[in-house]
């Protein structure tokens, strides 16, 4: 992702209803961890956010009382994480500085499908979680949705429900859950994508967040994590 939309992203993330509902997807993953595992305490472990960018998620983790550690590919994004008090290093998902299972947990949310060997990311994040260690992954999903956001953003690729399971699993580790996301807005995103020349990271008027914001919210509550969406969310672990 360019410099250029790295700054912009955040910028926007503390207010754009995307970004928001992410972190609340990722605090509500967080919280049904120890239920849904039983292989860890609820929180405290150590923690790498893969793909931070402005660092939204790692908050997150370190508001949940994780250790975190935030991690960018990019110069800019190592810098915006850096400016905002989090603890940051500099390095290629591929070939991560951190010992073997070293980590109770790896969020990569939007990281896969911007590398060339995703599976070599997938195994590193396999590598380095300790055994019974989780992983929280989200890609976009469905090559029919592909425009111009994508190659504006540096996308490689869009998956599907079996490629994400088969990059993942061939890494060796355990798919523990696999669902959907942004179903509701997923007839906008595709009007909207049919029409795009760009990046959709926008600053939006006031009330069209708002009402972006009551729809993703609603999805929380409705039975359409198995529909199609915008974005794919895995919940994995290593054996």
């Amino acid at each position: 992702m360019e410099a250029t939309e790295i700054r912009k992203l955040a910028a926007l993330e503390d207010t754009h209803w995307w970004y928001r509902e992410r972190r609340a997807l990722l605090d509500r993953a967080l919280r049904r961890l120890p239920r849904a595992e039983g292989r860890r305490p609820p929180s405290g472990g150590r923690a790498l956010d893969i793909g931070a960018a402005g660092g939204g998620n790692t908050r997150v983790l370190k508001r949940r009382g994780w250790s975190p550690i935030a991690l960018e590919y990019s110069t800019e994004g190592a810098e915006v994480a850096a400016e905002r008090g989090l603890d940051v290093i500099r390095a290629d998902a591929r070939a991560l500085p951190l010992p073997d299972a070293s980590l109770d947990l790896v969020v990569a949310f939007d990281v896969l499908e911007h590398i060339d060997e995703d599976h070599a990311a997938a195994g590193e994040i396999h590598r380095t979680l300790r055994p019974g260690g989780s992983a929280l992954i989200a890609v976009p999903c469905d090559m029919r949705l592909w425009s111009a956001h994508d190659v504006a953003v540096g996308h490689v690729r869009r998956y599907t429900r079996e490629s994400l399971a088969a990059v993942v699993e061939k890494a060796g580790l355990v798919v523990d859950e696999l669902w959907s996301w942004n179903v509701l807005l997923r007839p906008v995103a595709a009007w909207r994508r049919r029409r795009s020349t760009g990046s959709d990271l926008d600053d939006l008027p006031g009330v069209v967040n708002l009402g972006l914001t009551a729809i993703i919210t609603a999805e929380r509550y409705l039975p359409v994590r198995s529909l199609p969406g915008v974005s794919l969310m895995l919940r994995a672990h290593r054996p």
